[in-house]
């Protein structure tokens, strides 16, 4: 990267409302930027970035032998061997978000008591494999999945992520939304500084290990950035830019396809930077909370921002301005 695309970047992002940015390549800090009030110091809401950490934790479990990518969900939610149209769903189409579940949006709310249990009721729209249905539904599911593998452990999801991810990142206890059972919100919760945003990036960019300590196999953590034939640009709570070197692709802004209800959404032919490499990854969240990890440029980027107008494409363009 050139020093004048990172400054173009920094500028950029503080223009649209952001509040850290955070460039690390190498391993070292190449830029770290606090402006319209935000500081190092400061954990700022994650939204959907919280949801790769559920979905490295479902990883790390089949790592443990817990349970496989391909099982049926059913045969840890027993409620859901007499249902035809349930039985089959798998633990990998609740990762992608292909199990036909409806978004059931609701599940944000503080006033639904039981996240979980209501997840488990939440009504089909399609069938599994046949769409991107994107909403809590499919984490609490698996969160519920989690919390019964777990507890002949005396464990729970959420100190499943501690001990397994949390901790051997040196983040250690967060601040994070939970329903009145104790549940987490898979879907969104988790509130972080930019460095310990970035952790889970360097941890990405590892293969799966972070500081010479294995998390997850890289085999394991391959699967999580595999498109769907119904989103070939969404792994397991992770977007994938895989598809930016194809002829005729477009840009999709990620967080504006998503405001269309599922039926109208169109993934297939998309990415998120033309200019980025393939192996871009990124954690989207709402108001534009962003973690971007790319590989082949051995670069981590952490972003918050409080909900101003953003673009990938175009901050991606700015930051990976090729050299004069």
């Amino acid at each position: 990267m050139s020093r004048d695309g990172v400054e173009q970047a920094r500028a950029y992002s503080a223009r649209h409302g952001g509040i850290s940015l955070l460039i690390i390549q190498g391993g070292r800090v190449v830029m770290e930027d606090y402006p319209n009030g935000g500081a190092a110091n400061r954990a700022n809401k994650i939204y959907s970035g919280t949801k790769s950490f559920f979905c490295l934790a479902a990883l790390i479990a089949c790592q443990e032998g817990l349970f496989r990518l391909d099982d049926p969900v059913s045969s840890v939610i027993h409620e859901w061997k007499s249902d035809p149209a349930r039985q089959k769903i798998t633990i990998r189409e609740l990762m992608n978000f292909t199990s036909g579940l409806g978004a059931s949006f609701q599940l944000h709310s503080d006033k639904v008591p039981d996240r979980n249990a209501a997840a488990l009721r939440v009504p089909l729209v399609a069938g599994r494999g046949e769409a991107f249905t994107y909403g809590p539904s499919h984490g609490q599911v698996l969160c519920e999945v989690l919390k019964r593998k777990l507890s002949a452990r005396g464990e729970s999801p959420y100190s499943y992520v501690k001990s397994r991810i949390l901790d051997p990142l040196g983040i250690g206890e967060i601040e994070y939304r939970k329903d009145q059972m104790g549940a987490p919100l898979v879907a969104s919760g988790f509130r972080l500084t930019a460095r310990q945003w970035a952790r889970f990036g360097m941890m990405l960019l590892g293969g799966g290990s972070f500081r010479g300590r294995k998390i997850v196999s890289p085999d394991l953590l391959a699967e999580a950035l595999c498109g769907s034939r119904a989103n070939p640009m969404f792994g397991f709570g992770l977007w994938i830019n895989q598809a930016a070197k194809k002829n005729g692709v477009r840009e999709e802004d990620i967080e504006e396809e998503l405001e269309a209800g599922w039926s109208d959404q169109r993934w297939s032919g998309a990415c998120i930077s033309r200019i980025a490499p393939p192996d871009l990854v990124a954690a989207v969240g709402s108001e534009n909370q962003r973690l971007y990890v790319i590989p082949s440029l051995d670069l981590v980027v952490v972003r918050h921002g409080t909900g101003a107008k953003f673009s990938d494409a175009e901050f991606l363009r700015r930051l990976l301005k090729p050299r004069a």
